[in-house]
């Protein structure tokens, strides 16, 4: 037990040193505070110069909710609970595998360090992209995962930041369901898949953005403002249950396995899920929104 007190302590201290550096010194490339403050800015003047729904204010409905969800869960939420909560679940995972004889190494099937960079952050990308839709299906075919999806799709109107809005579940269910496939592959530079996450990131922007863009011919490989904005729509498809367009970063998952869809241009289409009327409007409120349920 003291060793798992230790780890929390340590994970505690540890990420709270690690922002500060960010906060205070700005001039790595791979800052991730100032990273994600930029890319913001960046693609919210692309939502102002280039906007697709001309009527849509710059301050957005919820866009001040969505600043907040998007700070807290890319910083606070490791500070709070999750580099915790990670740090010891891959320790106490690790311990189960101990007493079979196994390690998390067990799993490694080659060394990325072995591999040319650009080809060991390309497996990671793609192992990462694919684990992650799969994930993402399951937050809307089972009832006590999407209870916790809801705050996402609580969207109504689409802009950069209703990127990072989810629940603080969301990533500890990601997280572990990339445990393995991550292992798989071996460890990587922090700062090399420093490179993976700002794409993401910016992909992820983009997609929730006021845009009209779906990339020509590549949007049968990138997720787009045009396709993903399907995702979010309140009446779903009648030949679909659970949900269309589930690509985090690729669009390519969905045309391989028939999730597709894109009827026609879809920037007036009404957003959200139903009942969301109902739905709370606040942070605190939605945060514990599932737990109620």
């Amino acid at each position: 037990m003291e060793k798992y007190l230790d780890i929390i302590k340590n994970a505690y201290f540890g990420y709270w040193n690690y922002l500060k550096h960010q906060i205070i010194f700005p001039n790595n490339w791979d800052n991730y505070f100032y990273g994600l403050i930029i890319i913001s800015l960046v693609v919210w003047g692309l939502e102002i110069v280039f906007p697709w729904r001309k009527k849509q204010s710059i301050f957005r409905k919820d866009f001040w909710l969505d600043t907040f969800y998007m700070f807290f869960n890319f910083f606070l939420l490791n500070l709070i609970v999750l580099i915790a909560l990670s740090n010891s679940a891959a320790s106490f995972f690790d311990d189960i595998l101990g007493v079979v004889g196994l390690s998390i190494s067990s799993f490694q099937l080659f060394d990325v360090d072995n591999l040319p960079l650009w080809l060991g952050l390309f497996i990671f990308f793609i192992i990462s992209d694919f684990t992650q839709w799969i994930t993402h299906n399951l937050l809307h075919r089972f009832e006590f995962l999407w209870n916790f999806h809801k705050v996402h799709h609580s969207v109504k109107e689409m802009g950069f930041a209703a990127h990072l809005r989810y629940h603080w579940m969301e990533p500890i269910l990601y997280k572990s369901m990339l445990y393995i496939p991550i292992a798989i592959i071996g460890g990587f530079d922090a700062k090399h898949v420093a490179i993976v996450h700002f794409f993401a990131i910016t992909v992820g922007h983009l997609n929730h953005a006021n845009l009209g863009w779906d990339y020509g011919v590549l949007k049968y490989v990138f997720n787009n403002p045009k396709m993903h904005i399907w995702h979010h729509v309140k009446h779903l498809p009648e030949h679909t249950k659970f949900g269309v367009n589930f690509g985090i970063t690729l669009s390519i998952w969905d045309y391989i396995f028939k999730t597709n869809y894109i009827p026609h241009d879809g920037r007036d289409i009404e957003l959200g899920f139903e009942g969301d009327e109902h739905f709370p409007k606040d942070f605190i409120s939605q945060e514990l929104y599932p737990l109620k349920k």
